[in-house]
């Protein structure tokens, strides 16, 4: 397959050129993601709920471990909304880009051997409660969709909760949802940098 092409930024996030995804990530250039996070208040628990994605334990980068709702990168020929894509894509959701909050850029670093992920992240929040049922999953991608209340997410972020407890659905091999609801640690998620993530949890606020 080919390797896709991303758009090199300076630190400032300005375009300074092209580039390969193994590139970028090899040499640690900035460039531009899209990612979107599902969130809604709950009348009925009296809570705001926070969704991630378990990612697939094919996964190449932290194989199952929970991440964000949708995320992926843009393309150097691409434009911000096209990123929606990965809504539909790995979530199998419907969503209209006009539906989608905009909650601004957030720029972070991730790193692991041999990577070096620098990303200008366009975030955007979906906001309408969207039942287990609706969520048709990219199976190579994504293995199942778990949720939070955004106060033990924060906690959990803080150090304050070593453990929350999360609910949701696993997909079988045979494509059946399991509904499970356990406890997980922060080692659970992939290691963003804390500072994105109370920066995500402190926009979404102020939308909720």
């Amino acid at each position: 397959m080919k390797d896709e092409e991303l758009a090199v930024l300076n630190g400032s996030g300005e375009r300074i050129g092209v580039a390969s995804r193994s590139e970028v990530h090899a040499k640690g250039y900035w460039h531009e993601t899209f990612h979107c996070w599902l969130a809604h208040y709950d009348d009925i628990r009296k809570e705001t709920f926070i969704y991630f994605q378990l990612r697939s334990d094919n996964k190449k980068d932290y194989p199952s471990l929970l991440d964000i709702t949708a995320a992926g990168h843009i393309l150097a020929h691409e434009k911000i909304e096209d990123g929606v894509r990965e809504v539909h894509e790995e979530l199998g959701i419907p969503v209209p880009f006009e539906e989608l909050l905009p909650l601004g850029i957030v720029k972070g670093e991730l790193f692991q051997e041999g990577m070096a992920d620098r990303e200008f992240s366009n975030v955007f929040l979906y906001t309408k409660p969207t039942p287990y049922e609706q969520f048709h999953l990219q199976r190579d991608e994504v293995s199942g969709i778990f949720r939070s209340t955004v106060k033990d997410f924060q906690s959990l972020i803080l150090d304050i909760k070593q453990e929350i407890d999360i609910e949701g659905f696993l997909v079988s091999k045979e494509g059946s949802k399991e509904w499970l609801c356990h406890k997980v640690g922060y080692h659970h998620f992939v290691p963003h940098e804390r500072s994105y993530l109370l920066e995500i949890i402190r926009r979404i606020a102020r939308k909720l």
